[in-house]
């Protein structure tokens, strides 16, 4: 079964190993036994295996990592790439063994011999992770091409060419995101983001864009403050995936889409300013799930809520000191228009809830500085109103190796977002403290209360300046895998 990935399954074949010109993969784990691909590989590269664990090679080697062997005596092949494993392997560590094993056929074929593994359905979605480039503005070819085929091969292949379509579609889910947040801002402006969302009803979502006018009917203040300097017009993009076959109570996503953040009048510094291009990293992980659940054709009904704004300093900007009205009809003191992203989310979640009733919520946005200061980049930060929910979130985001972690929500912190002119202030009072409670705080006081809801703050998270094991360097598409686990955990098992 092939994907259009060019990543293909296949019966296992090692009689025809020896004549394969490409890459040739196995694995082999640290206790030393070997089997019949293996043996296979060892008799026909004279011992080249027996060399390895002669030397040591394996037990010094953690899990996933791959030792390769080029030029083989006796095969054809460019090179042997061995994949050292454990018995019993991490989900993340056989995703990222086929990440490294993708990266090592970036400009050869390969075919990766897995036997009978245990968990060959990670390493082949660790491959098709890994399996990005974004280059669409790049002139000339760049040094990464993943143009060459990668063939795995099993013992039993039926049991997992099945999986094979869901896995494409969490790879394809996690690219979507990836290209709108490495999108430069020229490019995906809010009509673009748009076009681009609509685009997905042909996978069977319902698609519908409320343009300024309707967000104003709707009282929508807070969302439209932002966007409000900028040429390019505030949207909201509402995509309906009704999988259930039933009317119950979606499950509701809402992303923060801010397709370019000066920081408005309250102007960010000069430095790393153009990092953000992915200010509306929470709307592209809710667009890059949507179209995950589509492709899978998931049994489940979710909604996907997008505020798609660009903050901009102009003669029409919202300045410090304005007061402006939410949907909900709180009014907000907006000390700084470099908070907007509290702004965008509060009007969307109150229109998630008001409009579609959602059996619960989570929002995700790249919300605060100070969640990086606190968490780094390994984890994105945690908060909610119900303990279930954030318990059965966090073990879907274990379940996928992407890092959570709850912080506290408190009425104690309530002081610090007081306003002396309005119902609620934009910022905390009490300068960097508690910097991403506070964001937190105030998003909880846009949830209803029968609401079950999760804010999620991906900001140290949704980029990387660094290459990382499953994606190259700038956008990662973390929380697709995530949210796509809890949507089959919580609605679909059963």
């Amino acid at each position: 079964m092939a994907s259009p990935q060019n990543v293909k399954i296949v019966q296992t074949d090692i009689d025809k190993i020896a004549w394969y010109q490409g890459r040739v993969a196995i694995v082999m784990f640290k206790d030393g036994k070997r089997d019949k691909i293996a043996r296979r590989i060892n008799k026909l590269t004279r011992g080249a295996l027996d060399r390895l664990e002669a030397e040591k090679a394996l037990e010094e080697r953690k899990a996933g990592e791959i030792i390769s062997i080029n030029y083989p005596l006796g095969l054809e092949a460019n090179a042997v790439d061995v994949v050292v494993l454990e018995r019993k392997s991490s989900r993340k560590i056989l995703r990222a063994a086929g990440a490294a094993l993708a990266q090592r056929a970036q400009k050869s074929e390969s075919i990766v011999l897995l036997g009978a593994l245990k968990g060959a359905q990670d390493v082949i979605l660790g491959a098709l992770l890994r399996r990005y480039v974004f280059d669409r503005h790049a002139t000339a070819e760049g040094p990464q091409s993943y143009q060459s085929a990668i063939t795995f091969s099993h013992n039993v292949p039926e049991t997992i060419e099945g999986d094979l379509t869901t896995l494409e579609a969490i790879s394809e889910g996690v690219h979507f995101t990836r290209d709108l947040v490495n999108e430069p801002a020229n490019i995906l402006t809010t009509r673009e983001f748009a076009e681009r969302l609509s685009d997905l009803s042909s996978l069977g979502l319902e698609v519908s864009v409320l343009e300024e006018d309707e967000l104003e009917k709707l009282g929508m203040g807070a969302l439209l403050c932002v966007g409000q300097g900028s040429d390019s017009p505030s949207k909201v993009v509402v995509m309906e995936w009704k999988g259930a076959g039933d009317e119950s109570a979606p499950l509701a996503f809402v992303g923060k889409g801010v397709v370019f953040d000066t920081g408005g009048i309250s102007l960010k510094p000069a430095a790393g300013m153009h990092e953000m291009v992915m200010d509306m990293g929470g709307a592209g992980v809710v667009a890059g799930v949507m179209k995950t659940l589509a492709l899978r054709k998931a049994k489940a009904n979710v909604v996907g809520l997008v505020g798609l704004v660009e903050n901009m300093p102009s003669g029409s900007a919202t300045r410090p000191g304005d007061v402006v009205t939410s949907m909900k009809g709180d009014t907000i003191e907006v000390l700084n228009t470099d908070a907007e992203g509290r702004l965008v989310l509060a009007d969307v979640m109150w229109y998630a809830q008001d409009r579609f009733k959602p059996r619960a919520m989570i929002d995700l946005a790249t919300l605060t500085g100070a969640i990086i200061v606190s968490l780094g980049s390994e984890n994105a930060g945690q908060f909610s109103n119900e303990d279930s929910f954030s318990k059965a979130l966090s073990a879907a985001a274990d379940q996928e190796g992407e890092g959570l972690w709850r912080l506290p929500l408190s009425d104690d912190y309530d002081k610090l977002i007081k306003s002396k002119v309005a119902d609620i202030a934009n910022m905390g009072s009490a300068g960097r403290e508690a910097g991403s409670i506070v964001a937190a705080q105030f998003l909880q006081r846009f949830v209803k209360d029968d609401t079950p809801w999760v804010h999620i703050d991906i900001a140290g998270v949704a980029y990387s300046k660094k290459e990382r094991p499953l994606s190259p360097s700038g956008a990662t598409g973390w929380g697709v895998m995530t949210l796509d686990r809890l949507v089959s955990d919580m609605l679909e098992q059963g």
